[in-house]
């Protein structure tokens, strides 16, 4: 374990709870989108992406858990409206205890990437080559939050009068479909553009750069315009375009990109709902999302033998 790496960790989650944890992912997504486009073009952009977007300076499991545990536990002291609020800059509350809980949960995401990563799969080699590692760490970290600083539970608590909704319906099913299919085609087959011309450099950081530029359109949401997020979506869906293509040879592979457009949608629909819902702190759905079908990316292209 890098040990300045572990300190650097320490200051960003610092970073997620002054900036808010939204506003601290969208920073991810500007460098990741940065380093990724760098990447592709021929300039070595992994400062940008694994020193920075993915590392302890903004890492998700760092900086944005960071963010959400601050919001947490300022909700639990009532010096936040509510715990939930992941939006909010929490450096305007003036509390130093607020920041310094950012700070110790930034360690805590880079402790936890440290040790899953490591899970021997056997066949499979380890957790953290099989799913996506920032992800499945912002949601264990979630969890924790919900469980020191919250008092919903796991699923929330609903108190309406009519049956909960645990999956949207009609039009938000509807809207749920063409948002995954139409991004996911967009990210589908501009990947299979990539495939045709032989870059294969551009198309292997190709979902970076995707999960980069959705990560980036949350700025419009703290905004508050209704711009939803996406990278939930967008990124499942370059994984499994990058896997499609190989596998079948053809850019017709890159269908494959669509469908998994189509189930992220889905499945941050389902997480926000059961998980997101009537509660008191955060729980991410697009993390949740993104760590389960990245494990069926890569299980799909390991049978496939990509």
């Amino acid at each position: 374990m890098d040990i300045l790496a572990l300190i650097a960790a320490f200051g960003g989650g610092v970073i997620g709870a002054y900036m808010g944890a939204v506003p601290a992912f969208v920073m991810t997504g500007v460098f990741a989108l940065v380093g990724g486009v760098a990447t592709a073009a021929g300039v070595d952009g992994g400062v940008a992406i694994n020193s920075i977007a993915f590392g302890s300076f903004l890492g998700p499991h760092i900086a944005f858990a960071g963010g959400v545990a601050a919001a947490g536990y300022a909700g639990k002291q009532k010096k936040l409206a509510s715990g939930a609020d992941v939006v909010s800059s929490l450096n305007g509350l003036g509390e130093p205890d607020v920041l310094l809980v950012g700070g110790i949960f930034g360690v805590i995401g880079f402790v936890l990437a440290a040790l899953i990563g490591a899970i021997p799969l056997g066949a499979l080699g380890t957790l953290g080559t099989l799913t996506d590692l920032p992800g499945i760490c912002v949601v264990i970290s979630g969890i924790i939050v919900r469980f020191v600083f919250g008092t919903t539970g796991l699923t929330g608590k609903y108190t309406g009068s009519g049956p909960r909704v645990w999956f949207s319906t009609g039009k938000g099913l509807l809207c749920n479909i063409i948002l995954g299919g139409g991004l996911g085609c967009a990210v589908a087959f501009v990947g299979a553009t990539l495939y045709t011309a032989g870059n294969e450099v551009a198309l292997g950081i190709f979902p970076i750069i995707c999960f980069g530029f959705s990560a980036t359109t949350l700025l419009f949401a703290c905004g508050g315009l209704a711009c939803p997020a996406t990278h939930h979506i967008a990124l499942p869906a370059g994984l499994a375009t990058v896997v499609g293509l190989h596998a079948f040879q053809s850019p017709a592979g890159a269908v494959l990109g669509v469908v998994f457009g189509i189930l992220g949608a889905l499945g941050g629909d389902l997480a926000g709902n059961s998980i997101n819902s009537h509660v008191d702190t955060h729980i991410d759905p697009p993390a949740t999302t993104i760590f389960i079908l990245t494990i069926v990316v890569n299980l799909i292209g390991k049978a496939l033998g990509v």
